[in-house]
């Protein structure tokens, strides 16, 4: 046969296959995709829940740029609906590798609150009224926004030394506490303060300023609880967001934190009944008494004295009435107030007059926004934490209100809870050896080990709000700050632009074009949603627990599977958040993108390791988020972190990324197939470890990929490169399954002439990373190894044979992986791949399935009693492989083929 004919026709199909697909994309993303390397894209912006915010406390959000069409210095600006530029600052995200910008973030004023569609353009942005300054001090960093400044601690206890309006200090100094006992329940408690060991400038303004403080909590002599902070300013705002992570480093047998939060000395002016206090109770609800209460009194002010302290003004004495004047100091003053959040549908405020004097109840309800202030008319200072009620037990407390210096603190952990207990939950049970520990894996489906189950070295993100308050705010604007702080407004790009760019791989648009095209949209919806109202009605809240989902149901119980080792929490098996992400890419819908942002910032905190020796890994699926002994990258994979980090350009999840791309390095000492009965163990020259291509391999690559896009840095493009190389240098390239891996090179070794197919090895985001990386890379001896995988992954046993004279091995997530056989489809133009990609997909083998009419996913209803439909199994493995197969599907290969495979 004629090569030249053969290329002819496969480009012919794949031409045909490709243009079909590109027929079917919305017209918007059909302009943008075709403008790559020419004009500058029209890039709208929109709130997520479609209403401009009564407050926006400041936004910062990113935009994706097609390759080659945006150059380095050219300026950026956000136009509101009207036309008329905002203030706005702008900065580099990641390039592409011609040079050109791929994602930039752009940051807004707080007040921020046009409605309609905001646009980002190119040219020079407005400037603000008042701009963030910054000035670095050897002692201090200060930040200037009008007449507030922030002094902020350069060593030292306070992180916060002062904050002044109009020259007046009304905020003290502001420190980091904990404490921690030494047994869960009649311990000795050890309080902690923290300190600060370095403090960075990130950005100077003039819309946002950012300083990055990293320190440890210290107490008699000891150090724990490592933490970082990040304190954002913006212009036309009044308060300073805070972003708190700490690291559990203590002994889980012997530290037990009995608390840890932020506390604020506020200095107090006026007379007790000029001094307000103010918590944030549920809904937009406020408790409002003053230190000394005038309502209420036997004796009447006055109304306008009533009316005064009520709206947090100076209490006008010449209207007084004479008779409760000289009577004042007969009415107690109350300095101390607690509002206490110890479960996810319960809190409750009380107060006392002072130290050694009753706690007296004053209100309780169900959840808290988590918002306090204590003042005066003079100033004074409010603080929220996010999440307040979601990842209790949770406190804000107000001590000393009657003195001259008040103290307001937010805990993270509540002081008058339990104290944190960071024990496995489980006995060894026999299980020393691996023999009776893969015993234990087969019926529990955990992969217990002694020692292996540690918390040491999990950690925790925060987001609170601090505000410097010029005097007492209204009830409405209160109200208003505590909303703002609990559910923040959230700018993004509307998703056919972001689609047009052609970031994070292959995914599709919604589209309900077709019955085939409807169905599968409905069922996506549907399973986004289960999962969303789920986390309510399962109460999957708790400090350490927020933002989990669980693994598997239990149809006996009618629970999920929270006590049955790896059927509990689910820590991203088989890539859940990618499958969450990739929906908000599609939709823009507000609950799935906080649900996705809660997941992100538990899976990429609680489920990974951040010191010791499993630093850079994350833990298998158990019934506690560290307690099975499989640490791998697959967990800590940056894929689940980089659509977060892009869309919203939040630092935090940046330096999480940043910290996996050495990652592989601990698997020189963490052997993760030590257990597996029967496995060959060559021995490996020191520096050279076995590794998988898919869950290893690849999750690192993720990190590397993010590293060289986001710095420019050819050390990982380099990396990538030789891991990519080696493999295709490999007999059976991807299909060897693994070869050994030299750490200081990153390149594959050894002939590879055995095939090892393992069902996980391609479902943690190895396709998704992959599509990216040959796209960016032209490397065709590895296209060549990846392809051949996809292609030969879900053959059937009869073309198996047919082409290998190695076992046909075991298969499974046939589902899941058809997005392979799509991908393989789209590459060589094969419409026979196609057709079988379309019947793999609706075949419903280990997933959710379209087959027979039936799209299984009743996800309506009361969910609560009895959800979805009578499975034999419900998991969210198959519902995120199931969800990702769709999308991706999809995008690959026209839906029209559907009909053939039936």
């Amino acid at each position: 046969m004629d090569i030249r004919a053969g290329i002819s026709r496969r480009d012919s199909l794949k031409a045909g296959l490709m243009a079909s697909a590109t027929a079917l994309l919305p017209g918007a993303a059909q302009a943008a995709t075709s403008a790559r390397g020419g004009a500058m894209p029209e890039t709208p912006v929109r709130w997520i829940d479609d209403a401009a915010p009564p407050l926006s406390l400041g936004q910062t959000f990113g935009v994706p740029w097609p390759r080659g069409v945006l150059r380095a210095g050219k300026p950026l600006s956000v136009q509101g609906a009207d036309g008329t530029a905002l203030p706005s600052q702008h900065w580099t995200l990641a390039t592409w590798p011609d040079g050109s910008i791929k994602w930039t973030a752009h940051a807004l004023p707080a007040g921020t609150g046009q409605p309609g569609a905001l646009r980002v353009v190119q040219g020079k942005p407005a400037a603000p009224q008042a701009p963030v300054l910054v000035r670095e001090l050897a002692d201090r960093i200060e930040i200037q926004v009008g007449a507030l400044r922030w002094s902020i601690g350069r060593s030292g206890n306070a992180i916060i030394q002062s904050a002044q309006q109009g020259g007046r200090t009304v905020v003290g100094p502001l420190t980091l506490v904990a404490s921690v006992d030494s047994a869960p329940e009649g311990g000795t408690r050890t309080p902690f303060t923290g300190r600060i060991t370095s403090a960075t400038v990130e950005q100077k303004g003039p819309v946002r300023a950012v300083v990055k403080l990293t320190g440890i909590h210290e107490g008699q002599g000891r150090q724990i609880l490592p933490f970082t902070l990040r304190l954002y300013a913006h212009a036309g705002g009044d308060h300073l967001r805070i972003v708190h992570s700490f690291i559990f480093d203590g002994d889980p047998a012997k530290d037990f934190i009995s608390g840890i939060g932020l506390t604020a000395a506020v200095p107090m002016a006026g007379a007790p009944h000029d001094r307000h206090v103010r918590l944030a109770t549920a809904d937009d609800g406020l408790f409002s008494e003053a230190v000394r209460p005038l309502t209420g009194l036997r004796l009447d002010p006055g109304k306008a004295v009533r009316a005064a302290q009520i709206a947090g003004k100076a209490v006008p004495m010449d209207a007084m009435a004479p008779g409760v004047a000289k009577l004042l100091d007969r009415i107690p003053t109350w300095g101390d107030f607690d509002l206490t959040q110890l479960s996810a549908d319960g809190f409750a405020i009380a107060k006392r007059t002072q130290d050694g004097h009753a706690w007296v109840d004053s209100v309780a309800g169900s959840r808290s926004q988590g918002l306090g202030y204590i003042g005066s008319p003079q100033g004074g200072a409010a603080i929220a934490t996010r999440y307040f009620w979601q990842r209790h037990p949770s406190q804000i407390s107000i001590r000393d209100a009657e003195s001259d210096t008040a103290t307001l603190t937010a805990w993270l952990w509540s002081p008058d809870a339990k104290p944190m207990d960071m024990r496995s939950y489980r006995g060894v049970l026999g299980m020393e050896g691996y023999d009776a520990q893969n015993e234990g894996l087969d019926i529990t489906y955990e992969d217990y080990e002694p020692g292996w189950d540690a918390a040491t070295g999990v950690a925790r993100t925060s987001e609170l709000t601090l505000w410097a308050c010029a005097a007492t705010p209204s009830a409405d604007t209160l109200a208003a700050m505590a909303q703002a702080n609990a559910v923040p407004p959230q700018l993004m790009v509307t998703p056919d632009r972001i689609h047009a760019a052609g970031v994070f791989g292959i995914w599709s648009l919604p589209d309900r074009s077709t019955p085939m095209k409807a169905r599968i949209e409905d069922q996506n919806s549907n399973l986004v949603d289960f999962y969303v109202g789920e986390v309510d009605r399962r109460r999957w809240y708790g400090f350490w627990n927020h933002g989990d989902i669980m693994h598997t149901y239990d149809f006996d119980r009618h629970v999920w599977r929270y006590d049955i080792g790896g059927f509990a929490w689910d820590n991203s098996e088989l890539s859940p958040d990618l499958w969450f992400w990739t929906s908000v890419l599609r939709t823009g819908n507000a609950a799935a993108f906080r649900f996705a942002e809660a997941l992100t910032r538990h899976t990429g905190e609680v489920d990974v390791y951040h010191l010791g020796r499993f630093k850079g890994l994350g833990t298998r699926h158990g019934v506690q988020h560290w307690s099975d002994s499989s640490k791998q990258p697959r967990v800590s994979n940056a894929m689940y972190r980089r659509i977060f980090y892009y869309l919203t350009a939040d630092e935090r999840a940046g330096d999480l990324m940043r910290d996996l791309v050495t990652s592989d390095l601990a698997l020189e000492h963490v052997e993760i197939g030590r257990k597996v009965p029967g496995a060959e163990r060559t021995p490996l020259p020191a520096g050279v470890i076995d590794l998988s291509f898919g869950t290893m391999w690849c999750s690192v690559a993720s990190a590397w990929l993010t590293e060289w896009e986001r710095t420019g840095d050819k050390k990982w493009r380099e990396r990538l490169l030789n891991g990519m190389d080696s493999i295709g240098r490999l007999k059976y390239g991807w299909l060897a399954g693994s070869a050994p891996y030299d750490l200081k090179t990153g390149r594959f070794m050894g002939a590879g002439d055995k095939i090892s197919i393992s069902h996980l090895n391609a479902v943690f985001g190895a396709l998704e990373v992959n599509a990216e990386l040959l796209d960016l890379l032209d490397v065709p001896r590895y296209r060549t190894a990846w392809l051949d995988y996809c292609r030969w992954f879900n053959a059937s046993p009869q073309e198996w044979k047919a082409k290998f004279d190695q076992p046909f091995g075991r298969r499974n997530l046939k589902e899941g992986h058809s997005r392979l056989t799509a991908y393989v489809a789209r590459e060589t133009g094969d419409r026979e791949l196609a057709v079988r990609a379309w019947k793999e997909f609706l075949g419903g083998d280990a997933g959710l399935g379209l087959s027979n009419g039936d799209p299984r996913v009743a996800l309506k209803g009361p969910a609560y009693v009895r959800p979805i439909v009578e499975w034999p199994d419900v998991s969210t493995n198959a519902a995120s492989q199931w969800g990702l197969a769709a999308i991706e599907n999809l995008a690959l290969i026209p839906d029209a083929l559907a009909d053939a495979a039936k």
